[in-house]
């Protein structure tokens, strides 16, 4: 089971955009069994695959989301009769993921998260690690996917401490190529004070127009960077306002008909499969 992180430190390059698609398009064009984890506390990721409605009905009837992953001490309630009470915590081997359609499941993000205590010491940055470890055992899945947060943080180590690749994906712009290459020297100290090693999978360009100067640099930088050459994808996602505004209406880029949006994901997902099976 391959386990990729999509991480980048600055938000707004369509990092959750690739994310969702990629796994789109892993179940549906390659007949693979997908699981997307929205680590995000914006849970923008979860709000591509449900609507606002579809996503409190859901939680209402008791659906898990990823505090469900990390809480391992909900807050105690008190009732006038009974008193306080602590109720007992979800265990991990009972978390269930959301079944958006056969063969591709989700651990749907929750504003909640912020309440989760992360606090050093406890160990609950290794919680998904040992959740994915027990999805893995159970073999659910070929591929799991973490959509993580724009910033360093405790949930990002998290996501990167479960996962054996990350793939960063990056809007070609001067404060993009800077935040990659920060990006790097916290995905290193993580790997080296935890004892983990994790692989780049690759870079991938998006929100690109190939018209302007600022792409033509962005390219010029990964590929002469000693720190990224060689780790370009050949595909491109292309800025297009059909996949920005269908997307808020839960339509995924293999479902709008924008034509070189879905030939840009079909070759990056391709070049996905290619690289980790290298």
């Amino acid at each position: 089971m391959e386990v990729v992180s999509f991480v980048n430190m600055k938000g707004g390059v369509g990092k959750t955009t690739l994310a969702v698609n990629v796994a789109d398009a892993l179940n549906r064009r390659h007949d693979l069994r997908v699981l997307l984890i929205d680590l995000d506390p914006q849970f923008n990721a979860t709000q591509c695959l449900y609507s606002g409605e579809e996503y409190v009905e859901k939680r209402e009837a008791g659906g898990h989301t990823i505090v469900n992953v990390f809480n391992d001490t909900p807050a105690s309630s008190v009732s006038p009769v009974k008193g306080a009470s602590v109720p007992a915590a979800t265990s991990l081997e009972s978390v269930k993921p959301w079944t958006f359609r056969l063969g591709f499941d989700i651990i749907p993000g929750d504003l909640e998260i912020y309440r989760v205590d992360m606090g050093s010491g406890q160990g609950k940055e290794l919680r998904l690690k040992r959740f994915i470890e027990k999805v893995s055992k159970k073999d659910l899945y070929d591929f799991v996917i973490i959509d993580t947060p724009p910033t360093p943080s405790h949930y990002m180590m998290a996501a990167l401490l479960a996962s054996k690749h990350y793939l960063v994906p990056v809007k070609p712009e001067p404060l993009s190529r800077v935040g990659i290459d920060l990006l790097r020297g916290v995905i290193d100290r993580t790997s080296e004070n935890h004892g983990h090693d994790i692989e780049c999978i690759g870079v991938v360009v998006t929100l690109a127009d190939a018209r302007t100067k600022v792409y033509s640099d962005a390219l010029a930088f990964l590929d002469q960077n000693a720190l990224w050459r060689n780790k370009r994808y050949k595909g491109v996602l292309p800025h297009r306002t059909a996949v920005a505004r269908e997307q808020g209406n839960q339509s995924l880029i293999l479902d709008i008909g924008e034509r070189d949006s879905m030939l840009a994901l079909t070759t990056i997902t391709n070049e996905l499969i290619s690289r980790l099976q290298a």
